[in-house]
Order: structure tokens, then sequence, then C-alpha cells
């Protein structure tokens, strides 16, 4: 498994759950269901995973981030007051931004600073960003889908498997009958 191939899984995923969330009641996408600091509903969970892609791919890795286009405060999301469909367009101009940059082959050993304007500040590569950024995502999913539970709904299907071609299985399938009536190998 890649990045690359990993991430286009999610990017599907994604597309699913934002479908899915899409023939919600808005009530429900904003009901303060979690006792936190900084986010208390599915949208807040939504805009933070946008949130944290946009900065560490596309700001600290890339040094041009999107998130100026869409003014909000990260910090504190209430992302209540958005509609879905400025947290989900933000979401795939992200997400197309992504795909592009990693479409491009790049250096995924590359080192990436994770404080651009502190030299002591601490380095990983490229490839380990990027898998913590996917990682964060996918937790932050399964609490929407826990989210999604609690208000009585049922969440869509989004594990890896769904979204994989599936492969035959090596030597099912792969054998014929001779005339004998024995299996002969293609």
């Amino acid at each position: 498994m890649n990045v690359r191939e990993y991430y286009a899984y999610l990017s599907a995923a994604r597309e699913q759950l934002w479908n899915f969330l899409r023939a919600l009641p808005a009530a429900d996408l904003d009901r303060p269901m979690i006792d936190g600091d900084r986010f208390h509903n599915i949208k807040d969970l939504l805009l933070h995973v946008v949130d944290v892609e946009d900065h560490w791919v596309h700001t600290i890795a890339l040094g041009d981030g999107v998130a100026s286009s869409y003014p909000h405060d990260w910090v504190q999301p209430r992302a209540e007051q958005y509609d879905l469909a400025w947290i989900t367009q933000y979401g795939q101009d992200v997400g197309s931004r992504t795909r592009t940059f990693l479409d491009s082959a790049p250096d995924l050993s590359r080192p990436v600073k994770l404080v651009q304007d502190d030299p002591a500040s601490d380095t990983v590569t490229l490839d380990h960003l990027l898998w913590n950024v996917m990682t964060h995502e996918v937790r932050h999913t399964a609490q929407i889908a826990l989210l999604i539970r609690q208000l009585g709904h049922t969440p869509p299907w989004l594990d890896y498997l769904r979204f994989i071609r599936p492969q035959p299985t090596p030597g099912m399938g792969d054998e014929v009958a001779d005339d004998s009536g024995t299996d002969k190998d293609l």
C-alpha cells in the first residue's frame, strides 16, 4: 500500500460520506453531541479534517494552502454557521490539490519542517506527514460514523474493502476440465 493508493481510497470514502450527510437533516449535522472545547458536532469534525489536510499538506509541505479562500476560525470552528455545501466545497478544493500533488510523483523522502519559522523544529519525511494526515482523517471519520449512529441513522459502509478492486484468488477458477473429466491448469 502506498500513499497515493490509500489517498484514492480516502477520497472515494469521503465522497460517499459527504453524499450520505447531504441526505440528513441539517439539524442533525449541527446537533451538539460532543462535549469538548473545540468540536461539538458532525460539521465541526468535517471542517477540522479538511483544515488539517490543508494545513499540513498544502501550507506546511507545499507553502500554498487554500484556507484563506474559506475564512473561518480553525481553532473554534463553530461549523453550524456554515452550510454543508461550503464545507464540502472547501474539502473538494483541498482534495483536488492533494490528488494533483500526489499524481506528480513527489519525493516522499523529502524532509518537511513541522514549524516553518522555527530553525529547531522537528522534521519528518513527506511520507510520514501524509500518513499522519490520512490516519487523522480515518479516526475522525470513525467518530462521525458513531455520531451518525447516535442520531439513529445507519452510516455508510466506508471500509477499505468496499473501494478496492476485487482480485481473483490464486488457484481458484484458473482450471478447466479436459475431455477425460480431470482438471488441467490453463
